[in-house]
């Protein structure tokens, strides 16, 4: 088993695994030192590879979860645990036989995290969607893309991830910290659309004053001022400049050297933001954005190179504090956030599919009969611990 580090050692966590922001939550668990064992179902996982990030950390169990007999080993497993994540839709745990009421009932200081877009109940709950869904019914994705082309999804990183899995952490361990003062555990229900409005809290703030414009490219935030957006450079890369507070502007206009009475003096009228924007635009194709950059670094100008995943780990101050880090030959996030006294650290590559059963169980308490008895009827399957154990999602 790897050695463990940071401020989460001690406790341990069994995540039925799922997709995207359940992984994360447990991948963050993990990197701060809980023992988390994923619960795969064997030939889950397809072209798996140690570089997979959001599996690091773990050790990997594959069990048929609807094998007869399967349930039993996974709440005994669940009875050791101080947390358990899954991501099915809502209802799927219990025909499992592993619903929050049986667990609590076999381990009452469990805390029982449930990730689902839409919540465990409402009109929706059964319904199907992914993180574009969940922010589009937030009001969340109406705010992002060009005023022209429409709503862009940022990526899957509003749902899944800032408004899920991160969300998953805290309640998680919200509910780890009342633990420690009821000796109970209790369900947490994450939610990916309520996460992604909760994300949008500083914006309904706006919107509630009165100060927030609907469409795009039209407020502070979604590109529409000129001191907030990106901007092409003559090599056709691109540069992101934020320059909010009007002490940062003037020092971005004054460092390059930028001499236009319009730029200066009427930055704060929205009626002109086109015209801004339209002349800084200009302004930038006559320069590499390495030039850019060059001119601002050090400053307080808020001009940043947009860099692509290639090239964030070249980033000086990324490089300075070990921001990234290979595993296995694969690149990628640093644990975060930093800890004086507890630093989290990435334990180990990420598994393939069973390839730790016999490993885990036996940690877990299970004798060497019990470990046989689970593999010969099926219900567990050892891995090899190679790619070629791989196979198509089923």
């Amino acid at each position: 088993m790897a050695n463990r580090q940071g401020p989460l050692t001690g406790i341990r966590a069994v995540e039925f695994v799922g997709v995207g922001p359940g992984p994360f939550a447990a991948m963050w668990l993990a990197d701060m030192g809980a023992e988390v064992i994923r619960v795969d179902r064997p030939g889950q996982r397809w072209n798996q590879t140690r570089g997979d990030v959001l599996n690091r950390g773990r050790r990997s169990l594959a069990l048929d979860l609807k094998a007869d007999g399967a349930a039993e080993v996974a709440l005994r497993l669940v009875s050791a645990a101080d947390v358990l994540i899954e991501g099915f839709r809502p209802g799927v745990m219990e025909r499992l036989g592993l619903g929050p009421d049986t667990a609590l009932e076999r381990n009452p200081r469990l805390v029982y995290g449930r990730m689902t877009g839409w919540g465990q109940d409402g009109p929706r709950a059964q319904e199907a969607g992914h993180d574009i869904n969940y922010i589009a019914a937030s009001g969340v994705l109406s705010t992002i893309g060009t005023a022209e082309a429409g709503p862009v999804p940022p990526l899957n990183l509003v749902g899944d991830f800032g408004g899920g899995g991160m969300l998953l952490v805290a309640g998680l361990l919200a509910a780890l910290v009342e633990r420690g003062t009821s000796g109970r555990g209790q369900v947490v229900d994450a939610a990916m659309a309520e996460g992604g409005s909760l994300l949008a809290s500083m914006i309904w703030s706006y919107h509630n004053k009165g100060l927030w414009a609907d469409g795009r490219e039209a407020n502070i935030f979604d590109g529409g001022a000129p001191y907030y957006r990106c901007y092409r450079c003559r090599d056709g890369r691109y540069v992101a400049l934020g320059a909010i507070e009007t002490a940062f502007w003037s020092r971005f206009l004054e460092i390059c050297g930028i001499d236009d009475d319009v730029l200066r003096t009427a930055r704060d009228d929205r009626s002109r933001w086109p015209e801004l924007r339209d002349r800084l635009a200009a302004i930038f194709l006559q320069k590499d954005a390495a030039e850019w950059c060059a001119m601002t670094e050090g400053s307080d100008a808020c001009l940043s190179l947009v860099r692509g995943f290639d090239e964030a780990p070249d980033d000086p101050q990324a490089q300075a504090r070990n921001s990234f880090v290979t595993i296995d030959g694969a690149v990628q996030p640093a644990p975060a956030p930093r800890f004086g006294r507890t630093p989290g650290a990435v334990a180990s590559p990420s598994p393939y599919v069973g390839e730790h059963s016999r490993e885990i169980l036996g940690d877990w308490g299970f004798a060497s009969g019990e470990i046989a008895a689970l593999e010969a009827s099926g219900v567990v399957v050892q891995g090899q611990g190679g790619a070629a154990e791989a196979g198509p999602l089923g």
